[in-house]
């Protein structure tokens, strides 16, 4: 994932655990204000659990660590094209009929595959997990809430993720594809 230098960007911008459970709360106009802050254009929030699309010219390193350093959290962004790569990815087709059931982790960089291979997936069934490319599938039959995939235990990979619903995924690929609206 790499980015041209001085090229203009539109990016979902992702931010890990905001405004879960009262934790970390973050109002998304603060978002936005950090965003027009940073140089962003045309700038948008989705829900309110650190969602935002912008458009801009700082590399996608420099805009996640602005954003970092602002709320201090961790923070991944994503193209239209490698927010379109994941959903043609999606190795629970099946689950995508029933969306709440399905989770994309959004991973900072690519885990160790050593790291990957000792959480032993049959330890969690019936959820399961795929890796993908710097995405972690999780499908949850019977719902996220009660699932062993906690995020201690993604926390194992060794790299920062935050994970969103398959409807929150298509939202914000569709989002990133056309210029957010204020």
């Amino acid at each position: 994932m790499s980015d041209t230098i001085g090229a203009v960007i539109t990016y979902a911008v992702l931010l890990r655990g905001v405004n879960v459970g009262g934790n970390n709360r973050v109002p998304m106009a603060d978002l936005r204000a950090c965003l027009e802050s940073l140089g962003g254009i045309q700038v948008s929030t989705y829900l309110q659990s650190g969602n935002a699309v912008v458009t801009t010219a700082l590399s996608r390193q420099d805009l996640c660590r602005g954003v970092a350093d602002r709320f201090g959290v961790a923070v991944v962004a994503r193209t239209h094209t490698e927010l379109t790569a994941v959903v043609d990815a999606n190795p629970f087709l099946d689950a995508a009929a029933a969306p709440t059931t399905l989770h994309v982790a959004f991973l900072a960089g690519q885990p160790d595959p050593e790291r990957f291979a000792a959480l032993d997936a049959e330890t969690f069934l019936p959820d399961e997990l795929r890796l993908g490319d710097q995405a972690l599938y999780l499908h949850y039959p019977s719902g996220a809430g009660r699932s062993k995939l906690s995020a201690a235990v993604l926390a194992r990979l060794g790299v920062d993720a935050t994970a969103r619903n398959w409807n929150t995924v298509l939202a914000l690929q569709r989002l990133t594809a056309e210029p957010a609206a204020g």
